[in-house]
């Protein structure tokens, strides 16, 4: 299973960025995908969520009504909208896969470098 997470950049505060996760190797039917980020010196920390029929998204506090997630199944693609970006948004951001039965994420990118300036 390979997941390649890209559109990171550096982008003044108030900006957008959309990122991009396509996955591959394996069948990915009814799998959830997901958004991760962790800033320097900080824990990893969920952002967003997306069920496989992508009706139900889930975001953290920090990002909801700014950040958008969405999916394309027949690409086996995950997208995370950002606007509003915050410096605090700062972080290299992770997309992962869970599995229909699985009560965690086992799949993961390497990462793409978030950079907001104030």
């Amino acid at each position: 299973v390979q997941l390649q997470a890209s559109g990171g950049g550096l982008v003044q505060a108030g900006g957008s960025l959309r990122l991009s996760c396509a996955a591959s190797g394996r069948n990915f039917n009814g799998y959830r995908m997901g958004w991760f980020r962790q800033a320097p010196g900080k824990a990893r920390e969920f952002v967003a969520a997306i069920t496989w029929s992508g009706v139900t998204p889930y975001y953290a506090d920090s990002v909801k009504g700014r950040f958008t997630i969405s999916r394309d199944n027949a690409k086996n693609t995950v997208y995370l909208l950002m606007n509003s970006l915050k410096p605090e948004d700062t972080a290299v951001y992770y997309c992962a896969t869970r599995g229909p039965s699985a009560t965690y994420y086992d799949n993961w990118g390497q990462g793409t470098l978030v950079t907001v300036s104030s």
